[in-house]
């Protein structure tokens, strides 16, 4: 168990709502990231915070060796937006430890799993007076909006933040006690479509058949992005999709982590998805579609008798190796485009995007990271996935600074990331401040 300060300290981080979507929290991301740059200066690192036309960078940097690696370890301390309030058993940003399980909002992403690794870096500092390897440690203020403006920063410190290889902790353990190594992550690309019919909302009885109604238009149009074996139906969508190799497809299927685990997390009646392809596949290695927000006309108690001036519809397509966010987003537009009756006007406005991350996990920095695993948990071997998030900024890394990244996750399949009551187990403060020091021991040995 971690000890009383490091714990409190924890809490201490987890009472900041440092949600970086909404303006009202700026004050809490300025006070989160300089708590976050004194405590990386109090355990003896050179922390500076850095200003961007966004939220705030912190970089802080261990002593310098030559002929050492330089080894980054990136993190964020903002989290999602709390809502739906109501479903939470406790205040989002009022953490509290039951059964070993802590619960507030950026738990597990990313704060519990940034904080690990201060932990573990302090230990060491603690106990030797130096590192092993060159750190550097990025800490943002903007991973869950798409980290906007970290490449240009990275592009403008390229040199100062130069690196032989990235760690992160910001992905997930297959199972408890199970030693994950992530190699892969999905791309992504979100659009947002409006669909606009007559200039104010009229009444369905004198209107109903003479004009068409935008949201029957645009029910119409989400439901042609798939076909009926929920493939994606977009010219072109899959013309890149890199293949899964097959020694991928046998060792997944022999991982603890499988469909009925899947089924039991989702609360769902039954998982169902693209034909020919198994839960995981479709999850870790398949593009997909997904409707994230729909609305238009009356949404109030009773029934209005509208028919609706617009309706509108929230997507995010998940994007596998090789494919390009800007060529899906504009094979997307076209297909809106093409198949909107002249009834309608629509504005697509996209989103953030981000492209698809995929490492080899047998060569290089990549076995490094499988020996610590496997000090971490003795005698098991690390299961090596994909995972169907994205981490935009793991492609700016490999592009910018030429570094690939290890992706090294400490939190539970079930943390709630995203959602209400979300969780860490307090054990993991441990575990992942252990996993740090292993980590940087065997990446300075593998030099």
């Amino acid at each position: 168990m971690p000890t009383d300060a490091a714990l409190n300290q924890f809490f201490d981080l987890l009472r900041f709502g440092s949600i970086s979507t909404d303006s009202k929290y700026k004050d809490q991301i300025v006070a989160c990231a300089d708590w976050l740059k004194d405590k990386l200066n109090a355990i003896g690192l050179e922390a500076t915070r850095y200003e961007t036309p966004g939220h705030p960078i912190v970089v802080a940097r261990g002593p310098r060796r030559d002929g050492r690696p330089t080894v980054l370890i990136y993190g964020h301390y903002d989290v999602q937006p709390v809502d739906p309030l109501t479903l939470w058993q406790r205040p989002p940003f009022n953490p509290g430890l039951e059964n070993g399980i802590v619960t507030a909002r950026g738990a597990s992403d990313n704060k519990g799993q940034i904080f690990s690794h201060i932990l573990g870096v302090e230990q060491t500092l603690k106990e030797t007076g130096d590192l092993p390897v060159n750190l550097i440690m990025l800490i943002e203020g903007e991973e869950e909006i798409g980290s906007p403006h970290l490449a240009a920063f990275l592009a403008a410190h390229r040199e100062e933040l130069a690196c032989e290889v990235v760690a992160i902790s910001d992905t997930g353990m297959i199972a408890p006690g199970h030693p994950t190594f992530t190699y892969g992550l999905r791309g992504l690309a979100a659009v947002e479509v409006t669909a606009t019919g007559p200039d104010h909302d009229l009444h369905s009885g004198i209107f109903g058949g003479a004009v068409e109604n935008p949201a029957t238009v645009l029910a119409r149009l989400i439901a042609g992005l798939h076909d009926k074996n929920l493939k994606v139906d977009l010219d072109g969508f899959y013309d890149d999709v890199k293949p899964l190799a097959s020694w991928e497809r046998e060792a997944w299927q022999h991982l603890p982590l499988q469909e009925l685990d899947l089924l039991k997390m989702t609360g769902a009646p039954a998982l169902r998805g693209e034909k020919g392809f198994t839960a995981l596949e479709r999850t870790w290695a398949r593009p997909t579609a997904e409707v994230n927000g729909i609305g238009g006309g009356y949404q109030g108690e009773g029934t209005k008798t509208v028919l609706p001036s617009k309706a509108m519809a929230k997507f995010t397509f998940r994007l596998v190796p090789d494919q390009d966010p800007k060529k899906i987003i504009e094979i997307v537009q076209d297909y809106f485009h093409r198949n909107a009756p002249p009834s309608v006007r629509l504005q697509i406005v996209p989103g953030h995007s981000g492209e698809p991350y995929l490492v080899d996990p047998n060569a290089g920095f990549g076995l490094a990271a499988q020996k610590a695993l496997g000090r971490l948990f003795p005698g098991k071997k690390p299961a090596l996935i994909r995972e169907g998030g994205s981490i935009p900024i793991v492609a700016d890394f490999k592009s910018i600074l030429n570094a690939d990244t290890l992706l090294l996750g400490l939190a539970l399949p079930d943390c709630n990331a995203h959602s209400p009551n979300e969780t860490f187990p307090v054990a993991h403060l441990d575990l992942g401040q252990n996993l740090n020091r292993y980590l940087l021991e065997e990446l300075a040995e593998g030099k």
